[in-house]
């Protein structure tokens, strides 16, 4: 049984950016905080984007300067960047590891980026260089790599084209992303192991949205076939505002929550995991996507004293 996985956690980013309450800095410093106590291993502070199209995200730079000294060892702070301009933000400000992709949906593209599949994939390989010279990690992903809630069906040979163009750029942490949740346990199977045909040495990744409710089968999925990156969301929350029906990420308790009852990745403190989720329910005054902030874990049932 694999048990190396690496947990992505993106609610500070993804898990934010569509809220309309926008988040004080020393909020999101307090939760990232009580992130990095539980075992999380990378933490996606933010986005380098347009303060005035993202406002939750005007403060990102700010967050990478107050926790990149003071971080445990054991964590990685991933940004995510969509132009030079935010990589060069993110590299002035210590962001370890940057984040970035190409969508494989024209409308999705345009709609994210202004800019064509074509346009987008030579800038971002051109950033993605920039940030391996400067000796970062990388992670590329393929944005609405299942399924556009514009366009319907994306044709596979499209994102593997994309992904060629990473791996010819010399990137090997690739990401798939099903922005719209359109992906199905068998499609997440297929569309991976062609990936793995392709490469070796490729570390995946995924992220997968909870739009129809498939979001954990998929994980499970997606782990089966090799997957060792899984970007999810404190809580459930998050949702690409340029998609057509936006949704939830798959929650990051929830997620650990299902490893830890197949005996994987049992080091994550899932209770202070749970705890986090409840504040930011308390602080947005709803309830959350996720299973277990309602249901608590059952763990306890099952493991030995």
């Amino acid at each position: 049984m694999r048990k190396d996985i690496i947990i992505h956690e993106v609610g500070l980013r993804d898990g934010l950016q569509s809220e309309k309450t926008i988040v004080p800095t020393e909020k999101k410093i307090e939760w990232a905080e009580k992130l990095m106590e539980t075992g999380i291993d990378i933490i996606q502070l933010g986005s380098f984007v347009n303060p005035e199209k993202v406002p939750q995200m005007a403060d990102t730079d700010s967050l990478f300067n107050s926790l990149k000294d003071r971080k445990p060892s054991n964590v990685i702070l991933s940004g995510l960047v969509l132009n030079e301009k935010g990589f060069e933000r993110g590299l002035s400000c210590g962001v370890e590891m940057f984040c970035m992709g190409v969508s494989a949906s024209e409308t999705h593209s345009m709609k994210n980026t202004g800019m064509s599949v074509d346009e987008a994939l030579k800038r971002i390989v051109k950033i993605a260089k920039m940030a391996m010279e400067s000796g970062k990690r990388v992670q590329a992903s393929v944005q609405s790599a299942f399924g556009c809630g514009y366009e319907g069906p994306v044709d596979e040979e499209r994102v593997l084209r994309i992904v060629e163009k990473y791996l010819e750029a010399g990137i090997r942490n690739i990401s798939l992303a099903d922005t719209a949740g359109h992906a199905t346990p068998l499609q997440v199977e297929r569309l991976f192991s062609k990936i793995s045909e392709l490469e070796k040495n490729i570390e995946l990744a995924c992220h997968f949205h909870n739009t129809y409710g498939l979001g954990l089968a998929n994980c499970y999925s997606a782990w089966k076939v090799g997957v060792k990156y899984f970007e999810t969301s404190f809580g459930g929350l998050g949702g690409c505002p340029f998609t057509k029906v936006p949704a939830g990420n798959v929650s990051t308790e929830d997620l650990v929550h299902s490893f830890q009852r197949m005996g994987v990745r049992e080091d994550i403190k899932l209770e202070k995991l749970i705890e986090i989720a409840k504040d930011l329910s308390s602080f947005f005054g709803r309830e959350l996507p996720g299973y277990i902030i309602k249901s608590g874990s059952i763990l306890k049932l099952y493991r030995k004293e």
